[in-house]
């Protein structure tokens, strides 16, 4: 009689230990990419008269700088979220982008986000009508989060 009812209890324990590792493992896992600088960083930034280097000195210098033609500065953010055994998915993505004149003083400082899978601008200082590198914004949001590691193999 013993017996039956320790092996009860070891199943029930056996039971209760698997409950809870599934459990766990069904609660998302979140993780964060890349820098942004805070809006309270971005508002020291004066448009017009700040540099490349007052704006390194001031927020940093980003982990991409003028790709296409060595205009800007881009810090990029990207949250993801995975959930048990399911692909990672993009929950939120952010570009700041600031932009350079040809006398080296800011022109542009703007902000990026996604939402609904859209470019949306969030927060523009614009000194001119026209918006540069629009097109290579768009493309750095709508990329972040597709990489797979099939496709970086050699």
């Amino acid at each position: 009689m013993r017996t039956t009812t320790g092996s009860r209890k070891r199943v029930f324990q056996a039971a209760a230990l698997g409950l809870f590792f599934s459990l766990a493992a069904c609660s998302p896992q979140f993780r964060n990419h890349g820098y942004v600088p805070l809006q309270e960083d971005l508002d020291q930034i004066v448009v017009g008269a700040d540099t490349r280097e007052s704006v390194a000195e001031k927020i940093g210098v980003p982990a991409s700088s003028g790709v296409l033609n060595d205009s800007g500065y881009y810090y990029v953010r990207m949250r993801t979220r995975a959930l048990g055994p399911l692909a990672p998915q993009a929950i939120e993505r952010e570009v700041v982008a600031i932009s350079f004149s040809g006398n080296g003083t800011v022109e542009n400082v703007e902000r990026f986000g996604m939402e609904r899978g859209q470019v949306v601008p969030i927060s523009r200082r614009v000194t001119s009508s026209s918006v540069n590198n629009q097109s290579f914004i768009r493309q750095l949001l709508g990329n972040l989060g597709r990489f797979t590691p099939s496709g970086l193999g050699g």
